[in-house]
Formats: structure tokens, C-alpha cells, sequence
């Protein structure tokens, strides 16, 4: 197996051979023309955006800068929106459902390292997938670690290091990330704490 073909299935491998080097330069060219584009310069940053993912629907929007290893094992779906300095370590396939949301500074990592240091300093890495489903917002500066899943309409408060799978219809917080109670209909009456929402939004 390439090394590249041992990352994409889960075996550890390295990264620092050709292929994975050339595509992960590849990768960062086309950030640095992303990042630098002028904000009037819209239609421009989504066509470099969808040269580079892997998947896109067309109403989408990443806030300048964004950061991604490779930008092929990513896929987003419709009407997602991401805030400032999203970072998204895509060594393994990271989907995206519909309706998210990420608030500043957001981090998926897919890939690691081994906890002895005899393998990591020989540059040994591992990489496993990262789900979101739809309706998520997830918080400011928070961090989902390798082979996560985050279910549908699930709150992650910000600050929250993700470390196991969160159940759909949940609000998880914490480091490690935790969940503190389910949502329901209730919600629906409230925009932040128990300030009501109107009757029509």
C-alpha cells in the first residue's frame, strides 16, 4: 500500500513521502489565494473552494482564513456557514451535513499521533473520519478529535473538546465534551437563555 492509501484506511503511516507532500502544497497554494482574495472577491474564493473539497453544495461560506491539510477528504453540505480561522485536519474523510454552523476558531482534527514516543518520533500518524450531521452549530474554539461522530441537531457549546460521539437532539459542552440534556419542542420559544423569541421568524 501507498502511504497515502494506508491514511485514507486507517493504518498508520507517513506523511512525508511525494504524493502526500505535493497535495498537501497543493492544497495550501490554493488557501493562500483563498486568504488573500479581497472580500468583494466572493465568487472567486467559492470557485477556488470548490476546485479544492472534495463535495459542495452551492450555498456555502467559509470566513477568510481557513486552513485544511488536503481539501479532497472534505465534504459539506447545503447552507453551511463557517466563521474565522476554521481548521480542518482532513487526513481522513470529514463530512458535513446540512445547516451547520461554526462559530470562530472551530478545529477538526482527523489525524493524530501514537502516545509512545519511540513511533511518533519516527513519524508515525493515523487518521480516522469525523461525521457532523445536519441542523449543527457547534461553539466558538471548539475541538472534535479523530473518529468522531456528532449527530443531527446537536448543540456543542463553545470552548468544548470533543473526544466521544454525541447522540442527535443534544447540547453537549465541556472538555472532555459531555452532554448536558436533550432538546425539545420547548426550545423552540427561546433565543438565548429564556429571552422569547417572537411568534414569526
Amino acid at each position: 500500500m501507498t502511504e497515502k492509501e494506508k491514511m485514507l484506511s486507517g493504518k498508520p503511516y507517513k506523511a512525508f513521502g511525494e504524493e502526500l507532500s505535493s497535495e498537501r502544497q497543493y492544497a495550501k497554494e490554493m488557501i493562500f489565494d483563498y486568504n488573500t482574495l479581497r472580500p468583494s472577491q466572493g465568487d472567486k474564493q467559492k470557485e477556488i473552494l470548490k476546485k479544492l473539497l472534495g463535495e459542495v453544495d452551492n450555498n456555502f461560506y467559509i470566513e477568510p482564513p481557513f486552513r485544511c491539510d488536503y481539501g479532497y477528504n472534505i465534504s459539506i453540505g447545503e447552507n453551511f456557514y463557517s466563521n474565522y480561522n476554521c481548521t480542518i485536519l482532513d487526513c481522513a474523510k470529514v463530512t458535513i451535513g446540512n445547516n451547520v454552523m461554526f462559530a470562530p476558531n472551530v478545529s477538526l482534527f482527523t489525524a493524530g499521533h501514537p502516545v509512545h514516543y519511540e513511533a511518533r518520533n519516527a513519524f508515525i500518524e493515523y487518521a480516522f473520519p469525523i461525521n457532523i450531521g445536519d441542523n449543527v452549530w457547534i461553539g466558538g474554539g471548539v475541538i472534535v478529535n479523530p473518529g468522531i461522530t456528532i449527530g443531527d441537531n446537536v448543540v456543542i457549546g463553545s470552548g468544548s473538546v470533543v473526544t466521544k460521539d454525541i447522540a442527535s437532539n443534544s447540547i453537549a459542552v465541556g472538555n472532555p465534551c459531555k452532554i448536558i440534556r436533550g432538546i425539545t419542542d420547548e426550545d423552540k420559544k427561546y433565543y438565548f437563555k429564556k429571552l422569547k423569541l417572537n411568534d414569526k421568524f
